[in-house]
C-alpha cells in the first residue's frame, strides 16, 4: 500500500495507462452534493441510530410507524434538491474518454446520470430513489407521485394496485439484490485493469467485496476515501485527499492519455 503524495502520481500514470476502468463509488462522492453519507463521524446513522431502522426491511414491513417516520423523510430527502458536483462530472469526462467500463454506484441519489454519465454505464447496485415499488405485486411508480399522495390523510400510502406496501425502489438491509445488477457488477469488476473505489467505506457486502474480484482477476486497485476501510491493504494505492479535487485532476490526466 502507498500513501501520500508519491501515490498520486503513480495513480495519474496509472490512469493514463489504463483501458479499462471501472469505478465503486459511495455516499462520499456525493458529499460535496449536500447527501450526507451514512457511517462518517457526521454520518446520517451515527447521528441518529434510530434513522436505520427504516432502511430496515423488517421494521419497515412490521411497524407503520416506521413506514410513516420513511414517507416523511423521503419528502425532506436532499437528492431532490442536490446537483452533480465535479466528482461525478469527472467520470462523466472519463466515460467521453472512452475509458470507463462501468461505474458500479452504492448511491441512491441519481446524481451520476444528472451528471452526463450513461444510464448503460451505471449499475445501482442497491437501487434509486427516484422510483417507488410495490412489495406485493412489484409495480414501479414514480416517487414524485407518491410523494404527492402523502399528507395527514394518507401518511402511509398503499399500492394503487394491489393495496399492498410501497417502497423506495432501494435496497434495504435483509432486502435481496437484484441478481442481474449483481452480475453486471461483477463481470465490471472481473473485466477491468484499474478499479477505483471512490467514496466508499466498504464495509456493505456484495459491493465491498468487488475490490477482491478486481484484484483477483489482474486489476490494480485503488481506494480514494477519506476514512480508512477494510481493505486498503490490498489496495495499489491509497488516496486520503478531497474526492471532488482529487478525482478531477485524476480524470484530467486519463484523458490526455
Amino acid at each position: 500500500m502507498t500513501d501520500g503524495q508519491a501515490s498520486v502520481g503513480q495513480v495519474r500514470d496509472w490512469l493514463r495507462d489504463a483501458q479499462r476502468i471501472t469505478v465503486l463509488t459511495g455516499a462520499g462522492i456525493s458529499t460535496d452534493s449536500g447527501i450526507p453519507d451514512f457511517r462518517g463521524p457526521n454520518g446520517l446513522w451515527t447521528r441518529n441510530p434510530a434513522a436505520e431502522r427504516m432502511s430496515n426491511l423488517q421494521d419497515y414491513v412490521a411497524d407503520p410507524e416506521v413506514r410513516r417516520r420513511a414517507w416523511q423523510a423521503r419528502k425532506t430527502h436532499p437528492a431532490w434538491t442536490a446537483e452533480p458536483n465535479d466528482a461525478h462530472r469527472a467520470l462523466a469526462a472519463l466515460e467521453k474518454s472512452g475509458k470507463l467500463l462501468a461505474i458500479v454506484t452504492q448511491n441512491i441519489d441519481g446524481l451520476h446520470q444528472r451528471a452526463g454519465s450513461s444510464r448503460d454505464k451505471v449499475i445501482e447496485v442497491h437501487g434509486t430513489i427516484w422510483w417507488v415499488e410495490c412489495l406485493t405485486c412489484g409495480v414501479r411508480t414514480p416517487m414524485a407521485d407518491e410523494l404527492a399522495r402523502v399528507s395527514d390523510a394518507e401518511p402511509d400510502p398503499a399500492c394503487r394496485q394491489c393495496g399492498g406496501i410501497l417502497k423506495s425502489a432501494t435496497i434495504s438491509f435483509g432486502q435481496r439484490l437484484d441478481n442481474d445488477v449483481l452480475q453486471a457488477a461483477a463481470i465490471a469488476a472481473e473485466t477491468c485493469d484499474l478499479f477505483l473505489a471512490v467514496g466508499s467505506s466498504l464495509t456493505v457486502r456484495p459491493a465491498a467485496g468487488l475490490c477482491e474480484v478486481a484484484v483477483n482477476a489482474g486489476a490494480r486497485f485503488v481506494v480514494i476515501n477519506a476514512e480508512p476501510t477494510p481493505y486498503d491493504e490490498i489496495a495499489a494505492a491509497v488516496l486520503r485527499e478531497p474526492i471532488g479535487e482529487i478525482l478531477p485532476a485524476l480524470v484530467s490526466a486519463a484523458s490526455e492519455g
